[in-house]
């Protein structure tokens, strides 16, 4: 038998358990605004304070968007929004314990040799033509810094895109971010821009080839060079 104690909940957390009943039930469909503070006050006989507080709750938790002036309205879910959630307290551990980056580069090998595969698998000739396209804009853009690494990110969104998977991209999306202040220093090295469109070029070659293995080899062969260039930079 648990000897634990009852742990107290404060009123706004049960506020919180009634909407999400409410929007888990479809009562409250995505898209839709919730009842206003005065009646949700009046729906639960709580003052207006545990009710803002049970809104921001929710908003904190991508649940719901509050625009001033308006009512708080159920979120349209999506990958994007499903993995933007996560990526400030991404950012924050890798501030506080910059040793996670290590695991960060092996997530990003796991994954992106994994969608690289599927590329090469599902790519069509317009796909292989966007991905050309790309790299003709990636190297148009290598006088400008900031451009470059957008348009880096743009690249493997590509392929994370061609995979076939929803999901996949915004991944890519928030890797990129989680790991931009890292990410500068080796764009910044010497040669660096050059190297790195050679490589991009070699994985799509490879999946304009539909061969799988090859495209691989070619997507963990620019990750690691990358990592390696993380470790010379100090990262």
């Amino acid at each position: 038998m648990s000897t634990e104690p009852i742990q107290r909940r404060k009123l706004y957390q049960e506020i919180v358990d009634r909407l999400m009943q409410r929007i888990e039930s479809g009562e409250i469909a995505a898209g839709e605004q919730l009842p206003s503070e005065r009646e949700l006050m009046e729906v639960y006989g709580v003052g207006r304070v545990a009710v803002r507080e049970a809104l921001q709750e929710l908003a904190r938790s991508g649940i719901v968007e509050i625009s001033h002036g308006e009512r708080a309205r159920v979120v349209v879910p999506t990958a994007h929004l499903l993995i933007e959630q996560i990526a400030g307290g991404a950012r924050h551990l890798l501030r506080m314990q910059p040793e996670m980056l290590a695991h960060l580069k092996e997530a990003r090998l796991f994954l992106e040799t994994g969608m690289v595969r599927c590329a090469a698998e599902r790519a069509t000739p317009d796909d292989v033509l966007r991905l050309q396209q790309r790299i003709e804009e990636h190297r148009a853009s290598m006088v400008n810094l900031d451009q470059f690494m957008k348009l880096d990110m743009l690249f493997h969104r590509e392929i994370a895109r061609i995979s076939g998977n929803p999901i996949f991209p915004a991944i890519v999306e928030a890797l990129f971010g989680w790991a931009s202040a890292y990410y500068q220093s080796i764009v910044r090295a010497p040669g660096a821009e050059a190297l790195t469109l050679a490589e991009h070029q070699r994985i799509v070659d490879a999946i304009a080839s539909n061969d799988p293995q090859r495209a691989v080899q070619a997507m963990e062969e620019h990750l690691t060079r990358a990592n390696a260039l993380y470790r010379q930079t100090g990262a």
